[in-house]
């Protein structure tokens, strides 16, 4: 019985100086994109364009336990195409992209580790109010990262993000029919933090 009470208290006390220990990171995040949209009804095609992002973030890791929590505000300029009979329409869509990830770190030492993250993202428009004429543009938009990455010498971080579009983008209503329009998002990304 004792040496379960002894064991229980020293777990507790490493649990309790874990805030202590605890890391806060800035840093400075940039990287590519690849987008595809996706629409309600299949009488338009959405086709794979390029983008970047970059912009600060921050990471918060509790070092034995190895998780945190990364937060960044990234401007995010994707492309998008797509096509409905013999129409073709590219655009350029101009956003920041907030996303907010649970992290989960195995470390090598201080040089090499392995990550892998998840968490909500929200966006926010800041480019054109319309895809086409026929279609308005949302405000804002939510969506879903899942990822994984390394993180090298202490300040380098390089991963790879899937972004699932949660809520619609943009609407199309005429008298016809509703088309509703999704993006998702591949994101190869690199960090420095200092």
């Amino acid at each position: 019985m004792k040496k379960i009470l002894s064991t229980l208290m020293i777990v507790a006390c490493l649990f309790m100086a874990m805030p202590a220990q605890a890391q806060f990171q800035f840093g400075l995040k940039g990287g590519l994109n690849i987008s595809k949209l996706t629409f309600s009804e299949d009488i338009v095609k959405g086709d794979n364009r390029t983008g970047f992002f970059i912009g600060p973030m921050a990471e918060f890791t509790i070092p034995i336990v190895g998780l945190g929590v990364d937060v960044a505000a990234l401007y995010n300029q994707s492309g998008a195409k797509a096509q409905s009979g013999n129409e073709e329409v590219s655009q350029t869509f101009k956003s920041i992209e907030v996303p907010v990830n649970l992290k989960w770190t195995l470390g090598l030492g201080s040089t090499l580790g392995a990550y892998i993250a998840a968490g909500p993202q929200f966006g926010f428009n800041v480019g054109s109010g319309h895809f086409t004429e026929s279609f308005d543009m949302k405000s804002c938009n939510t969506s879903f990262n899942v990822g994984a990455g390394v993180k090298l010498l202490g300040h380098l971080q390089a991963g790879v993000n899937y972004n699932f579009g949660l809520s619609k983008m943009a609407r199309s209503v005429d008298d016809q029919m509703t088309i509703e329009m999704k993006r998702n998002t591949w994101q190869i990304s690199l960090a420095y933090m200092f």
